[in-house]
């Protein structure tokens, strides 16, 4: 027997016009880059970002929705898609390259730094914020003619344009043009770079100088290893002197893994002091911190776990608490005359077979054609590593199923339908359970947020995507997923309510009312409001953030019933309807709420309430027989609902949630 045959949920998608659209893009783009040829082999099974991945396909359709709720056509969708893959991708399809005159290791792997940007893009939008990150490697140094200023001229690996640097003076040593160690091929990070743009339009921009600047290192470059050799490896923690600290006679040179980089940090009573703390382990095992302030936190934008740092000329500080005794713990700072030299992190790479559940789901057909076309080259898929042996799958160039999920994953992307949502209410800060639901199993998500719940009001039955997922194994071996708001790459977004869903008919199938029971994604229908009862209408506050009910409190205080957070100046005043829909097959009775219930009553909660009962009955019976193109999902009542708002405890089956007016 097919073990997925019985799987709670199979009937999800099985007429998700949405997910179709999702794959007849990505079979669209396959086929370009395969007719292009060069670096791309069409079938994305490399996994090293030089083919489209699905949930990049996905995200990217979503994105343009989202900036044209008013609807979306195929073409819009597909001009987009191949706008943003060929600018993600330009060093493979730019007919204008540079042609690298230094010798980069291409078996070296590591990831791309958050923030890079590329030197075409800064030619392009003529902008740069001091946030944003260079990977680049130096095509020439020289002197400015009649000066002593040195330029650094830059490239990038996917630029077809490079850009002059003025150097910072504290890098003036190391850019000897006979023996320094800043000359052609030398790679860096560079971050903290204002772009100066010539004066009427003559010249080309160029960077001012950066302090923020590490130079790269290769152990396996003979020059390289003697540097570090001879300048980093005769210091460890254990030889710092205290005594030499604080009369100010030694300097050290380090060399350290880079064990784990903390979050920002505010220090002091007025709050504005900022750090960060950066966990450095020698080759005795020994830890020091390495602290950054104010400024200089951006420094570690240019830093990764696993990476080996050595650090020149440190400032060492004697830690020392208030109100006592001096400390003798020391730790790291960037000081005046410390020079950052980087070894990066390179990542193994673990290849992954494409599972069963992709063959079963997703087109096996044209999967099982694409591996025999492709051979052995597409059997499996080459993924990154981490150091702590996690893989990520942000680039996996299939569809990634619940039951797919394991431990140990990073990256990874789930479409699926909400069944549960609660707060923790063990964890410190804003954690939130969901569970999500495909037609493999289910999952419980933990979704950590950076302050407070932004995603919206999300409910029961609601089909979404999420991505940026970790999933590892609790301390009693269940497989848990993990979500972080702030993590680059995380976002959530609910389809069910997105407006552009119902504006665009290349991204829903219209179904008759009779035929929606037995399917748990979302249902896309034209209706007309059969019947409204005025006891079935309700005006009431609700939370602006997340769109549930709120509770007064005894002391006067507003509470959200959904994320117990207090809504004092976060209400909005909404409507809560049970409403009779039908067409030509059937009959439902649904119930909606915000600005679904608002447009299916076509006046504002303010506006209705001021209506005398009355007329108020006289206004719903005008409604009858309205017709609109409505979203409606299964909101389940059989499942738990420890959070629901006391009015949704006896919420029919059936949520409203995106309607509009037929013309």
């Amino acid at each position: 027997m097919d073990p997925l045959s019985e799987v709670p949920g199979s009937e999800i998608e099985e007429n998700d016009a949405f997910i179709g659209f999702v794959e007849h893009a990505r079979s669209m783009l396959a086929s370009s880059l395969s007719e292009e040829g060069g670096d791309n082999d069409g079938g994305g099974g490399r996994g090293d970002g030089s083919d489209p991945s699905w949930s990049w396909v996905l995200s990217r359709i979503l994105k343009t929705c989202i900036a044209y709720s008013s609807g979306v056509t195929p073409a819009i969708l597909l001009s987009d898609l191949f706008q943003a893959w060929s600018e993600k991708h330009r060093y493979a399809t730019s007919k204008k390259k540079l042609e690298c005159t230094v010798s980069l290791k291409k078996k070296n792997k590591r990831t791309r730094l958050p923030n890079t940007v590329t030197i075409d893009s800064i030619y392009e939008k003529n902008f740069l914020s001091q946030s944003s990150i260079l990977e680049a490697f130096v095509v020439d140094a020289f002197l400015l003619p009649g000066t002593n200023i040195y330029l650094l001229n830059l490239g990038d690996l996917w630029s077809s344009y490079t850009i002059d640097l003025y150097l910072h003076r504290r890098y003036y040593h190391l850019v000897d043009l006979d023996h320094g160690i800043l000359k052609k091929g030398r790679e860096i990070f560079l971050t903290g770079c204002s772009l100066r743009t010539p004066i009427g339009g003559s010249g080309h921009p160029r960077l001012l100088p950066t302090e923020y600047l590490v130079i790269l290192l290769d152990e396996d470059q003979d020059e390289d290893a003697m540097l570090l050799g001879a300048q980093f490896c005769s210091d460890s923690f254990s030889s710092i002197s205290v005594d030499a600290v604080k009369n100010g006679s030694a300097s050290y040179s380090f060399y350290a893994r880079i064990e784990s980089i903390g979050p920002l940090e505010v220090q002091g009573t007025s709050e504005r002091l900022q750090r960060k703390q950066i966990t450095l382990v020698d080759g005795d095992g020994a830890r020091l911190k390495f602290l950054l302030w104010g400024e200089q936190i951006i420094l570690s934008n240019l830093f990764s776990v696993g990476s080996m740092l050595a650090l020149d000329r440190p400032y060492i500080e004697n830690i020392t608490e208030s109100n006592s005794e001096p400390s003798e713990e020391l730790c790291l700072e960037y000081g005046s005359s410390t020079q950052l030299f980087l070894v990066p992190f390179m990542q193994h790479e673990e290849q992954v077979l494409p599972t069963p559940t992709q063959t079963k789901y997703q087109g096996s057909r044209n999967l099982n054609a694409t591996i025999q076309s492709q051979g052995p080259k597409f059997s499996q898929v080459s993924l990154p590593q981490n150091s702590e042996g996690s893989i990520d799958f942000s680039n996996y160039p299939f569809r990634l199923y619940i039951i797919d999920l394991h431990d140990k994953m990073t990256g990874t992307s789930l479409y699926g339908v909400i069944t549960n949502i609660e707060r923790e209410k063990i964890n410190v800060g804003n954690v939130f359970s969901v569970t999500i639901e495909d037609r493999t199993g289910a999952i419980v998500a933990k979704l950590h947020f950076k302050s407070s719940w932004s995603l919206g009001r999300l409910g029961f039955g609601h089909t979404i995507f999420i991505s940026g997922l970790t999933c590892s194994l609790t301390k009693k071996k269940l497989l848990q997923a993990s979500w972080f708001e702030k993590d680059s790459g995380s976002s959530l977004v609910d389809l069910s309510s997105l407006p552009a869903l119902l504006n665009s008919s290349c991204l829903h199938q219209l179904s008759p009312l009779s035929n929606i029971s037995s399917h748990m994604n979302t249902n896309v229908c034209i209706v007309h409001i059969d019947h409204i009862e005025l006891p079935h209408v309700h005006s009431m506050l609700s939370h602006a953030l997340c769109g549930r009910h709120v509770n007064e409190r005894s002391e006067g205080l507003v509470q959200c019933s959904f994320c117990n957070s207090s809504c004092d100046g976060q209400l909005v005043r909404r409507f809560y309807l049970r409403v009779t829909l039908a067409d030509e097959s059937a009959k439902v009775f649904a119930w909606c709420t915000g600005q679904t219930a608002a447009e299916l009553l076509q006046i504002s909660p303010d506006e209705f309430s001021e209506l005398p009962e009355d007329e108020q009955a006289m206004y719903l019976f005008t409604l009858e027989n309205e017709r609109f193109l409505a979203a409606i999902v299964n909101s389940n009542p059989h499942k738990i609902r420890s959070n629901a708002a006391s009015n949704e405890a006896n919420d029919p089956n059936w949520e409203i949630t995106r309607a509009q007016r037929c013309e």
